[in-house]
């Protein structure tokens, strides 16, 4: 069925509710009215009746069947009140007089009545299955004593008389109503169509029921807020991504347990596509798109990518062009001395030759002695090594402290110390690149329940000013144009210390001193 079909029978159910009800009050109303006025003139009729000379002179020795003059004075009074009963009874409710001569020397029908006790009373009776408004008025002698009662009686209306009555007023109100209602139909109809976009409910329903589908569906997240902030779609890869509660969809942003940085890529327009923003330990993507509907904003729509993956798929690359480029270095370190070797070979100096060869088997034996000798846990040994030789090609000298010293740790904490020092010294390598005697000191010393890693530069150390938000996601002093990004390697290092307990700083001493803390056998 149609919208509007449905609507015109939502109408006319309500119109035929109404209806029902109206009928109901109107015969309520109907029977009340009658109670009251026909209640006034059978109680006035009866109180004549109680008060005529000759009932109160002959009732009290009156007899059924014993006399004319009761029944004529009874009669009068019926006949002119237009009532269609009365009857009149001795004290003890013998009825002596009565326009039905069944009741004659019967007892007189009281029900509720309360006119034994002196009060007259109006009310209805059942008698012979047919319903009356009865008065009853007691009847009193010169000394105020009760005689006999006196009794008028009117029939009451049937259900069907009274609707009859009601009918002209009941075919005006359909109609009307009915009217009222088919319009009222057809113009709401139009108005909500209008609002649904010419939509039945069924393609409403489909439609809603293949947005859900399509939402929870999808592998990116997507979240949706109103002008004021308040979540309208979540889907679950987004509730996943993000840290929110089930019930989520329809609480304000600013309630939810979202990191500060996050709600901001949520609630402002951003310049660039593709924002990287840390979640947690993860790297997701944020494209928010403002939307509109007939030039009016209606809120915002967030798609979020989880590129954790990738960004381990980058360092793994970045770590691989780290072996390269130290690869190369040492390539070309070597081939300046083969070069030295073949010169002095053909010039037949061998005695040179022997002692070159010795002094850089020496130089590299040192080296490898020194860090190995000092630091047991292989991967970090390795890549100290290997940053040395790419710190000589960038013409910065990278010194292992001597009070050095690390025992070999379990897998994980080799990976953590691995990543952040690899970050740590590569700032550092950037930050004192192209100044004169540039040199980066790595201190790394193994205590009781903690590794501590502390990389010192005799740059320019960290400005004042980017002390608090050097460890926000996405701040750099750099150029945040490269590929890939900038400014989560150190929130990235701060995420991995605080895993573990421990945690990241940075001071300046003479330039940036960066202290990484780990504890060992500790998760979080």
């Amino acid at each position: 069925m149609s919208l509007a079909g449905q609507f015109l029978v939502l109408q006319l159910l309500i119109v035929l509710a109404v209806l029902v009800a109206v009928v109901a009050i109107s015969l309520a109303q109907s029977a009340a009215a009658f109670e009251r006025v026909e209640g006034r003139r059978a109680l006035s009729a009866a109180e004549a009746l109680g008060a005529n000379p000759a009932v109160r002179e002959l009732l009290p020795a009156a007899e059924p069947r014993g006399g004319a003059a009761l029944p004529a004075v009874a009669e009068s009074v019926r006949i002119v009140s237009g009532s269609a009963q009365v009857a009149l009874a001795r004290r003890d409710r013998t009825v002596v007089t009565a326009s039905d001569p069944g009741l004659l020397g019967q007892q007189l029908a009281l029900g509720e009545s309360r006119v034994m006790e002196g009060r007259a009373w109006t009310g209805v009776l059942t008698t012979n299955g047919t319903a009356v408004l009865s008065a009853h008025v007691p009847v009193l002698d010169d000394d105020g004593k009760m005689i006999g009662i006196a009794s008028i009686s009117r029939n009451y209306p049937t259900t069907l008389e009274r609707l009859g009555d009601a009918v002209p007023n009941l075919l005006t109100y359909v109609g009307v109503a009915s009217i009222l209602g088919v319009a009222g139909s057809l113009l709401l109809s139009r108005r909500v169509k209008r609002q649904t976009l010419g939509m039945e409910p069924s393609e409403i329903t489909g439609l809603v029921e293949n947005r859900e589908a399509m939402l929870h569906g999808l592998k990116e997240g997507v979240v949706a807020l109103d002008p004021h902030e308040r979540i309208t779609v979540a889907n679950d890869s987004a509730r996943e991504l993000l840290g929110l509660p089930a019930d989520c969809v329809g609480r304000k942003l600013a309630s939810l347990p979202v990191d500060p940085a996050l709600k901001i890529v949520l609630t402002r327009d951003q310049p660039d596509p593709d924002q990287l923003v840390l979640v947690g330990e993860r790297l997701v993507v944020l494209n928010r798109v403002p939307i509109q509907s007939r030039g009016r904003g209606i809120g915002s729509v967030t798609t979020l990518r989880d590129r954790t993956e990738l960004s381990s798929l980058e360092r793994e690359l970045g770590t691989t062009r780290t072996a390269t480029d130290t690869l190369r270095a040492q390539a070309h370190e070597f081939a300046n001395q083969l070069h030295v070797i073949s010169g002095l070979i053909q010039i037949g100096d061998y005695d040179s030759v022997v002692q070159f060869v010795n002094g850089a088997t020496v130089d590299r034996t040192r080296l490898s002695d020194e860090v190995t000798g000092r630091i047991k846990d292989p991967a970090l040994a390795a890549l100290l090594i290997a940053k040395s030789s790419l710190a000589t090609e960038r013409g910065v000298a990278l010194q292992l402290d001597p009070a050095s010293s690390l025992l070999p740790v379990d897998e994980e904490l080799s990976r953590d110390l691995v990543t952040v020092a690899g970050n740590l010294v590569d700032n550092a390598f950037d930050a004192v690149s192209g100044l004169p005697q540039a040199t980066v000191r790595v201190l790394v010393e193994d205590g009781e329940g903690q590794v501590v890693v502390t990389v010192r530069d005799n740059g320019h150390g960290v400005p004042a000013d980017a002390a608090d938000h050097i460890f926000r996601q996405g701040f750099t002093t750099k150029d945040a144009r490269r590929e890939g990004g900038r400014g989560f390697g150190l929130a990235l290092s701060r995420v991995v210390c605080r895993r573990s307990g421990g945690d990241l700083a940075v001071a300046n001493d003479n330039g940036a001193v960066f202290t990484a803390r780990f504890n060992k056998g500790a998760r979080a």
